[in-house]
């Protein structure tokens, strides 16, 4: 008998060839040439849109072969089908606990800032051409809906869409099935392990082409918009900047630290995929590289693929943040005195609404059209107001966002005892291994 190891250097791994080799610093650096650019000749800026997208397209390319090979090897590798339901449980119960301490740090932040307050906005004078399309969204995000879209139409047409929680299904119920069939079906477990090694080095070489899609993200929001923009609502966006920041290092790194891992040395370990967050304004731009480097930090396989996909859709820290924030900035700016139990019904309301929306693209501005839709004390018009500096406080939320389901995958899986902790302090102390395998197959020999 003899051993075969497939080892590989993992995706996101950094050439060990000084500052210049590292992903990080050109990500950084397009995204201050992009900014320079967009800020100083506003055409060219604005001209630069099609680069961010093409990239962005790319990485949406491939999330759903990710996901669908992670969270099936992840499931058909479990020794128990019925910790599939206990990581999910446990996922779910994170999820829902944070998302609405989420809401109400907003809520407590809005009311002792009142960014708002004095702006004495007539919500009669406001262009609401604009806003008219999220609430039209809005309509179409009930719970319901969003259940029946969980669905797709053939197990296949899943992996070809673009709904995470439809690829979420098809793989639990695909890992699930081979799980279930044992021994016969280990030729089929051991393809997609191997396919996995493919399709992990290509999103290696699709990150390589972020610095590309940074710059032209970049240059076309501050070529649009314009940085001068922010000043006018410049208060709501510090707000929301530092309630962000807040959250994440004390709501967040407190939990980081009940776990035994520092919030500090994740945002270190993550830096590229940060800088790609932040350059493009989508999360999703890093999932596949997220993915990639909490298994390299020690967090099991099946836990991975569960936790980030759904936190994708369901764990939007930065959303709800902005959510609750928001509705009260606009009633302070148009003099609407919300009560308690006004403002409480908000958050009730936010809560299911977020669900709603889960996994649309623009979910933060459609969900809190969605919410105002309901609340008749706050006026709907009155997002005319933010609508112009949305796409400044979109890199927040997406960052937020992209943080909390990091967290969330450390926890969860130490809660599962699915975390290898000596893999996870290499990682956070940057001495991940060079070439970690990946498979390991025995293989008999006459």
């Amino acid at each position: 008998m003899s051993s075969i190891a497939i080892d590989y250097a993992k995706p996101g791994a950094e050439p060990r060839k000084g500052i210049f080799g590292h992903l990080y610093f050109w990500v950084l650096l397009a995204i201050v040439g992009g900014a320079a650019l967009g800020h100083f000749f506003p055409g060219v800026g604005e001209s630069m849109k099609p680069l961010g997208d093409a990239f962005i397209k790319l990485v949406k390319m491939i999330i759903a072969p990710v996901i669908f090979l992670t969270l099936v090897t992840g499931i058909a590798g479990m020794t128990e089908l019925r910790s599939v339901g206990r990581v999910a449980g446990k996922a779910f119960a994170y999820f829902l606990f944070f998302s609405t301490l989420a809401l109400v740090v907003g809520l407590i932040v809005a009311n002792t800032v009142q960014p708002g307050a004095g702006m004495n906005i007539d919500p009669a004078t406001l262009d609401t051409g604009a806003v008219n399309t999220y609430v039209e969204k809005a309509r179409h995000s009930s719970i319901v809906d969003f259940l029946m879209a969980m669905i797709p139409t053939t197990l296949v047409s899943a992996l070809a869409g673009e709904s995470l929680l439809q690829v979420l299904l098809v793989s639990i119920l695909f890992g699930i099935a081979l799980s279930m069939v044992g021994e016969p079906a280990a030729p089929v477990r051991d393809l997609f392990e191997r396919v996995g090694l493919v399709v992990f080095k290509l999103v290696g070489i699709l990150m390589w082409a972020a610095p590309v899609g940074a710059f032209g993200a970049m240059a076309f929001t501050i070529g649009k918009y314009g940085i001068e923009s922010l000043a006018n609502l410049a208060g709501l966006v510090a707000t929301f900047y530092l309630t962000s920041a807040i959250f994440v290092l004390v709501v967040l790194g407190g939990v980081a630290r009940l776990s035994g891992f520092s919030i500090l040395k994740l945002l270190r370990y993550l830096k590229a995929e940060l800088l790609l967050v932040l350059g493009t304004s989508s999360s999703e731009s890093a999932l596949p590289s997220l993915m990639d480097k909490m298994e390299r930090a020690g967090c099991q396989k099946s836990v991975v693929g569960l936790v980030v996909p759904t936190g994708y859709s369901f764990n939007l820290d930065g959303t709800n943040i902005y959510m609750t924030l928001a509705a009260l900035f606009i009633a302070q700016a148009c003099n609407v005195d919300l009560s308690l139990g006004d403002q409480i019904a908000l958050l009730a309301i936010a809560m299911i609404s977020s669900k709603g929306a889960a996994g649309v693209t623009g979910a933060g501005f459609i969900t809190l059209a969605a919410t105002l839709s309901i609340v008749p004390s706050v006026p709907v018009a009155g997002m005319a107001l933010i609508l112009g500096v949305d796409r400044f406080m979109s890199e927040c939320r997406s960052l937020t966002n992209f943080i909390g389901n990091a967290v969330a995958t450390i926890v969860v899986a130490r809660w599962d005892n699915a975390l290898d902790r000596d893999a996870l302090n290499r990682a956070l102390n940057g001495r991940p291994d060079d070439a970690p395998a990946r498979i390991a197959a025995e293989a008999d020999t006459d």
